[in-house]
């Protein structure tokens, strides 16, 4: 069997998951250096996959809290417009994506996505259709861990972007003419505008990990 790097980041994910649990909830002082010494492990792996140092690393991981056991929720926003799609340029890859992020404490899906909207990209708008709910580990995002991206379709009262300072450029292009997409999105992209179009069923879910290949 042919191992990926995509498999390596799933492994090192789940590695850092057991870790995290564990440090959580053992008692044993044994244990906790066990349960460390896994995490740094997964850490490394981390490390050299994105050819990065440990240190750095390491860093992020302290620094990020929504690192948990536990998958994450994120919520993003699809402005459609003349068949044409808005897309962001992320500052921190320089990739293009859909506006979107994590879901914050006290927000509703929807409503998250709309406020990632008006941050990222100054428009405003409200969620009007539920289009999928998307597994990063299927959808090949490369988040540090395990995420949930639901993604809403927009009605939206202005699309003349003002950029937040997350974001390069902003624009709308069509789908045969997509700009180079960050990891996950050159999926999810192109069957965005087949779910817009009622071509596949709405909303979308995975069942396993192989979906995305039936539907493409």
């Amino acid at each position: 069997m042919t191992v990926t790097s995509d498999d390596l980041y799933h492994l090192a994910d789940e590695l850092r998951a057991v870790a995290s649990l564990g440090l959580y909830f053992t008692l044993n002082e044994y244990d906790l250096e066990r349960y460390d010494h896994i995490l740094q492990i997964s850490l490394r792996l981390f490390a050299a996959l994105e050819e990065r140092s440990f240190d750095k690393v390491m860093q992020e991981f302290h620094e990020d809290n929504w690192l948990h056991a536990s998958p994450m929720a994120g919520a993003e926003a699809v402005v459609y417009h003349e068949e044409r799609i808005l897309l962001i340029q992320r500052r921190d890859n320089g990739l293009w994506a859909v506006p979107g992020g994590l879901v914050e404490v006290g927000e509703t899906l929807a409503e998250a996505a709309q406020r990632e909207l008006k941050e990222e990209t100054g428009i405003n708008g409200r969620a009007s259709k539920l289009l999928g709910i998307f597994d990063s580990r299927v959808w090949r995002s490369r988040t540090k861990a395990h995420l949930y991206h639901t993604i809403f379709l927009m009605e939206a009262e202005n699309i003349l972007p003002d950029l937040g300072p997350e974001v390069i450029d902003a624009g709308f292009f069509a789908e045969d003419h997509l700009p180079k997409l960050s990891p996950g999105h050159q999926l999810r992209v192109p069957l965005l505008f087949k779910l817009i179009r009622g071509e596949i069923p709405t909303p979308y879910f995975d069942l396993t990990h192989d979906d995305h290949r039936t539907i493409r």
